[in-house]
């Protein structure tokens, strides 16, 4: 495994090489019934990044987009990209052609490898980007000994991924002059508080995030010898960096899961492996240990569950520990910072906080003012560390923005440092609700209200009250029944009266995005 230092010089492409070489017969990724090796993975990258060098005579530093869903061909196209010195733009496949066009324009993307069954939206727009390139790949082409190699495309030319992995091998790719200091990917934000911005992570970012996860859990895990359950989709950086690049830099499998929200997806593929670590998301938790099938499955191998990409609820983390008999151990981090800033360790994790900072990571509790706040106050949590970005792609004035003037990245989330060290996220600066001057943290309420026995999930918002400025809205998902006189005492045995929700709905669904976090900006606008 790489060490700190070692990783200023390596690329990812490197780093791919290099354990591919070390776990050559090892399976690195399963999908619909079909394993891909290290071996494997190595062979087919090397055969489409000669493509990008001597085919498409794509140069060192363009960018090409992926849009793709989880499955095998997904890391075979990021490591061919690396490898052939390109910068990788992950794409979301449930992006509407608006956020595609803006996507593809602000990256200046010159080709791109997308899943056939989505291709109609690129078509609409592809004369309105710099795309030259388009690269298809069909689910039937992997999964279906049967399937034709030259399927239906919406786009004309389209090149087939499966036509170029069926090429001849060739025998080296010509290195790129890729240094570890240059951009190894283009990261876009949700773009919840205005346009979508991509944060530029170099190869040396990523490969620092990797030795720091190495070094905070790699004496819960085995080389060559983990099982990884991976729901969250690769194209986001959670998943990309946990699963991509550390658990298979440590010769894992990771059993990539197309459609989370189908729990049978899950089951099929756990019932086959003994699994011995999942990373997750707090509605995943829950949906999962509401399911008689997966709470009925193996969990004896079971030694490692990650959360992160939301604030994991008290319930949650009970709930998944009661059904596994393993604690779940929550991290936080940004696309920003490759993504981890901070973890807990495996069976002694301080609940309600996201653990320690991570290796060579620095965290300050700032004010409004920029001025540093002692430990147990609250207040703006800013990083300073190996895996913070570069900066927001040709955007000079927002990067110059959300950095302080001694260089620490301003997360926009309110954090607080706790007496032992750990540090506690708060909530969003942009969630925050103001009631009569004082301040309310959906986080908080919500953890209230799924600690009641008949609430699995809540969400919390602000809005326009004529009286005190903003009131507090709730909308709750229920497993049995249960009135808003039995869910408003609740609050109230807990919560100081300007937090109790002074509306509270229930639904049937809460609006989520595709790694399962509540949007709570489209319930603020409902």
């Amino acid at each position: 495994m790489i060490n700190m230092e070692k990783s200023k010089y390596l690329t990812l492409g490197q780093y791919l090489e290099q354990t591919a070489s070390r776990f050559l017969d090892k399976p690195a990724y399963y999908c619909n019934n079909t394993i891909l090796s290290f071996d494997e993975l190595e062979k087919k990258s090397r055969r489409l990044a000669h493509w990008f060098q001597t085919i498409a005579h794509l140069s060192e530093g363009d960018r090409i987009v992926i849009q793709l869903p989880n499955i095998n061909e997904y890391p075979v196209a990021v490591f061919a990209a690396l490898r052939a010195g390109l910068v990788v733009v992950n794409t979301n496949p449930m992006y509407t052609t608006r956020e595609m066009k803006h996507q593809f324009n602000d990256c200046g993307a010159k080709a791109i490898i997308i899943l056939d069954e989505i291709s109609e939206k690129l078509a609409n727009i592809l004369d309105q980007t710099q795309i030259e390139y388009v690269i298809t790949v069909s689910l039937h082409d992997f999964y279906d000994s049967q399937a034709e190699n030259d399927h239906y495309s919406y786009l004309h030319p389209a090149i087939s991924l499966v036509n170029i992995l069926n090429s001849p091998l060739p025998e080296k790719l010509t290195p790129p002059k890729t240094q570890a200091s240059d951009i190894a990917m283009i990261q876009y934000t949700g773009g919840t508080t205005g346009v979508s911005k991509g944060a530029c992570l170099t190869h040396s970012n990523v490969l620092a995030n990797v030795v720091q996860l190495k070094s905070r859990f790699g004496q819960y895990c085995d080389d060559g010898k983990e099982i990884f359950v991976c729901p969250l989709p690769l194209y986001h950086i959670y998943a990309f960096t946990v699963n991509m690049m550390f658990v298979a830099g440590i010769g894992g499998l990771n059993l990539l899961i197309q459609k989370p929200q189908n729990p049978n997806e899950f089951i099929e593929a756990m019932l086959k492996f003994p699994f011995t670590g999942l990373s997750g998301i707090n509605t995943l938790f829950v949906n999962l240990c509401q399911n008689d099938a997966f709470k009925k499955l193996d969990f004896s191998h079971l030694k490692v569950t990650l959360s992160g990409g939301s604030t994991l609820t008290s319930a949650a983390a009970s709930i998944w520990q009661q059904t596994t008999g393993v604690t779940i151990t929550e991290g936080y981090g940004l696309s920003e910072t490759a993504p981890v800033v901070a973890f807990n360790r495996p069976g002694k994790e301080e609940i309600g906080t996201v653990g320690h900072p991570m290796l060579d990571t620095n965290i300050h509790i700032i004010d409004a003012q920029g001025n540093n706040l002692p430990n147990g106050q609250e207040g703006e949590l800013v990083v300073q560390g190996p895996q913070v970005m570069l900066g927001y792609w040709q955007r000079e004035a927002e990067t110059k923005a959300t950095f302080t003037a001694d260089g620490f990245f301003k997360t926009g989330d309110v954090g607080v440092i706790q007496p032992s060290g750990t540090v506690k996220i708060v909530d969003r600066l942009k969630d925050m609700i103001l009631v009569s001057g004082f301040n309310v943290y959906p986080n908080e309420v919500e953890n209230v209200l799924t600690n009641h026995h008949a609430i699995t999930e809540a969400a919390v918002v602000g809005k326009p009250c004529d009286k005190t400025g903003e009131s507090v809205w709730a909308y709750v998902i229920t497993s049995s029944e249960v009135t808003l006189d039995e869910i408003t005492p609740h609050c109230k045995d807990q919560l100081t009266s300007y937090k109790v929700p002074k509306h509270i709905t229930i639904v049937d669904s809460l609006p989520k995005s595709t790694v399962g976090k509540i949007l709570r900006r489209e319930l603020r606008n409902n």
